[in-house]
């Protein structure tokens, strides 16, 4: 899939836990595993606003298109 998630890197820079994340965002952690792990096939505007609120960030910092 061309659309790269950069969350884990996010989180990293923060320091959060997934839990912490997935408890803050309104998420389970095992939906914030399938985001951190590419296998996401589509991602709620509503929960993308939710993420870039808790982490501080745009959209961008969150999602990267890369060519096949």
């Amino acid at each position: 899939m061309p659309i790269i998630v950069r969350l884990d890197v996010e989180l990293a820079k923060r320091k959060m836990s997934v839990g912490e994340f997935a408890e803050r965002v309104g998420l389970t952690p095992a939906n914030v595993a399938v985001l951190k792990n590419g296998r996401a096939k589509a991602v709620r505007f509503s929960t993308l606003d939710a993420m870039c609120r808790v982490l501080e960030c745009q959209p961008g910092d969150l999602l990267e298109w890369v060519e096949d």
